[in-house]
Formats: C-alpha cells, sequence, structure tokens
C-alpha cells in the first residue's frame, strides 16, 4: 500500500545530531571496545574463541531487540520505546563493566544490544514519519556521516581507555553515552508516530503486520537488496584486522589510521549521493550505484587473486565501500515509502535483515578464511550481485508497454 509523501521540511542541526547518535548507537557499541579485546581475554582468562563470542552475542542481540521494538513503537510511541531502550542500555554497559567472567560479559552484550538497538531502528523510524521519500534518503545519507565518524574515533578513544585504566572503563564511557544520549530524547525529541499508525498498529498483531509486509515484493526487493549490501560492509568489518595486519603486512599502529581512512569512502559516498538527490530520484541513483557496485567488487576480486598489489587493491576497496553510502539510505528510503503507517515495523525488518545477513555472511568468511583476502572479496561480490539481483528483480517499478 503506497502512501502520501509526508510533508517535507528542512531537519534543524540539533534533529540531525540527535538521530545520527541513535543511529550510531550500535557503531560506537561495537568500535570502543574492540581494542579492548586482548585485555579481556586476559583478565577474564578466556580463549580468543570465547572472547569473540561477546561480538556474535551482541549482533544477535541487535537482530533480535530490533523486530520488537519496531511494532512496540507504532502502537506507543517513538519517545517512550527509545528511553526504555537507552534505559536497557546503560543498565547493560554496567553489567559488563563489572563483569566477573566472559559468561557474565557475554549476556551482557547481548543485553546492551537489546538497547542499542532502538537507536537505529527508531530514528529510521523518525524519518519516515517525518518526511517524505526523496527527503527520507536525503536525511539518511547525512546520517550516515554522523554514523561513519563512529569507525574514526571510537577504536582510539577505546584504544586510550582500555590502556590508561582498564577494559572496564570502556563500558563505563558507553554507560555514560547512553545516559546522555537518552536526555537529549527526552528535552528535545518529539514524537513523531502519527495517530493513523498508532490506530493501525492497535487494529492488528505484530505477527499480522510483519507477515503483511513480507508479501509486499517492492518492500522485500529494497530490504534484500539493502541487507546484501550491509553485508559486504560487515564482512570488511569483521575481516578488517586480519586483513590490514597480518594479509597485508601493515603495522597496528598503521591499522588504526587505515581503518577510519577506509570509512571515508562510506562518507564520501553518502554525501556525494545526498547532493546527487537533488536533482535524480532515489531509485535513479540505486539503479547506477548498483552496478557500479559490481565493477568495483569484480574489480577487487580480480585484484586479490591475481596478486595485483596493496594499491589497487585498497582502490578497489575504497570503491567497494563507497557503494554502501549510495545505497544505504536509498534503499530505506525506499522501504519506509511503501507503507508509511507500519514505518517502525518496515524499518524492524531493514534492520533485522542487515544484522542477520551480515552475522551470517562474516561468520561464512570467517569459516573460509585461508590466509588471503580472497574468501571476503568473494563474499562481498556474492552479496553485491544479490543485491542487484533484489534491487532490478523486486523493487524498482517495471515499466508498462
Amino acid at each position: 500500500m503506497q502512501q502520501s509523501a509526508a510533508p517535507v521540511r528542512e531537519p534543524k542541526l540539533g534533529e540531525i545530531l540527535l538521530l545520527g547518535s541513535l543511529t550510531a548507537f550500535g557503531a560506537v557499541t561495537i568500535d570502543l571496545y574492540l581494542p579492548a579485546l586482548p585485555e579481556i581475554g586476559r583478565a577474564l582468562d578466556a580463549t580468543p574463541a570465547r572472547v569473540q563470542l561477546t561480538m556474535s552475542a551482541f549482533f544477535i542481540g541487535m537482530a533480535v531487540g530490533q523486530l520488537i521494538y519496531g511494532p512496540v513503537s507504532d502502537r506507543v510511541g517513538r519517545r517512550p520505546a527509545l528511553l526504555f531502550g537507552c534505559a536497557v542500555y546503560v543498565v547493560a554497559s554496567l553489567a559488563c563493566a563489572f563483569a566477573p567472567t566472559i559468561e557474565w560479559l557475554i549476556a551482557g552484550r547481548f543485553a546492551q544490544a537489546l538497547g542499542a538497538c532502538c537507536g537505529q531502528v527508531l530514528a529510521r523510524a523518525v524519518v519516515g514519519d517525518r518526511y517524505g521519500h526523496v527527503a527520507s534518503a536525503r536525511i539518511l545519507s547525512l546520517l550516515v556521516l554522523v554514523l561513519a565518524v563512529a569507525p574514526m574515533l571510537a577504536p582510539a578513544a577505546g584504544g586510550l581507555l582500555a590502556s590508561l585504566v582498564s577494559w572496564r572503563a570502556v563500558f563505563v564511557a558507553l554507560a555514560g553515552f547512553g545516559a546522555l544520549v537518552g536526555i537529549a530524547v527526552y528535552l528535545r525529541l518529539d514524537e513523531s508516530r502519527s495517530d493513523a499508525t498508532a490506530a493501525q498498529a492497535r487494529a492488528e498483531s505484530p505477527l499480522r503486520s510483519y507477515l503483511d509486509l513480507l508479501r509486499n515484493r517492492r518492500l522485500v526487493g529494497y530490504i534484500l537488496a539493502g541487507a546484501l549490501q550491509g553485508a559486504v560492509l560487515f564482512s570488511y568489518i569483521a575481516s578488517a584486522p586480519e586483513l590490514i595486519i597480518n594479509i597485508w603486512g601493515f603495522s597496528p599502529l598503521a591499522f588504526g589510521w587505515l581503518f577510519p581512512l577506509l570509512a571515508v569512502a562510506v562518507i564520501g559516498g553518502s554525501q556525494v549521493n545526498r547532493h546527487l538527490l537533488t536533482r535524480y530520484q532515489p531509485d535513479d541513483v540505486l539503479k547506477v550505484a548498483a552496478l557500479a557496485g559490481i565493477a568495483a567488487t569484480v574489480a577487487l576480486v580480480v585484484a586479490t587473486a591475481t596478486g595485483a598489489g596493496i594499491v589497487p587493491m585498497l582502490v578497489a576497496l575504497f570503491a567497494v565501500l563507497a557503494s554502501y553510502g549510495f545505497m544505504a539510505a536509498n534503499t530505506t528510503a525506499g522501504a519506509l515509502a511503501v507503507d508509511a503507517l507500519r514505518a517502525g515495523t518496515t524499518s524492524a525488518l531493514i534492520g533485522a535483515s542487515a544484522f542477520a545477513f551480515g552475522a551470517v555472511v562474516a561468520t561464512l568468511v570467517g569459516l573460509a578464511h585461508d590466509g588471503t583476502a580472497l574468501p571476503m572479496t568473494i563474499a562481498m561480490l556474492i552479496c553485491m550481485s544479490g543485491s542487484a539481483a533484489a534491487l532490478f528483480g523486486l523493487a524498482l517499478p517495471r515499466r508498462v508497454p
């Protein structure tokens, strides 16, 4: 069911910063604690495999939690759901900070994800509530700019906290971040859910809402296109330390600047996309971005398989990551525009599918590891091709002869 576009207005800077902070909840929570992983293993007498479970638990919690917050926020509103999620996040972060065992920390990370995911799913829903298709795509591109700052700053900040204080200080800092965001939501974020959305949600069960949305061909196409594109990014993030340090031979210090440098690709793509949307429709940009992404990924696979050298591989990887900046905002805006009365539930499907596909692909890449970058690049090509297939085969309107 296609809804009429929401009235367009320009967001204020404070609104963008708050929505961007909500969107970055997951990224900050992942990237800030990455440098502390070795110390966590030593302090809690845990093997690297056990420590890695803290990351897996977080991904699972992010996927599951979004499926809950979406339909709940359609019923009770975005603000109450966000405030509840922020409270859960703060308590869970403090539980992680005082974890006596690795099992406690794994459980704490799962609970922390149940709080963190409220930010991503409900920030998208708020954008869908307030803006039309094109405006949503532009604003979501702007939010990527805030989101991408996390991998640029968080690892260095986390490493500094872990080295100067301890790994537990990282989680105390995350609790503080969650508290500040929660206070900002309480003071600055007005309720955006409409009465019509509330009436629709109360007239049907969450399961019925999910089933109706999943019967919509266009919606499924946008969600799959975005999720598979996100899996490309997840496979890189999960492989980055091994890829950059052990395979390409950079030092840990060099990793500290090269990883953020590659994040600039996502920022650049999202901001070019935002400007393109002043002249072109989101679906038109998607068509070109999907094909360009496949071309860049093919180049990366070829460069990796032939041992072309670090520079060609870095250039190709930069182009692959840049495609995410074009695809993410436009597929999300397209999905949210399909059924405006179920924006929260739609946003939940977007986020849960992204984390589910990302977790599966990242795991498979790890299992297929052979000491080279080839498993990662092949996985990227498969996901990129699947994203384009979902986009052209399901999401984009077909011309009537």
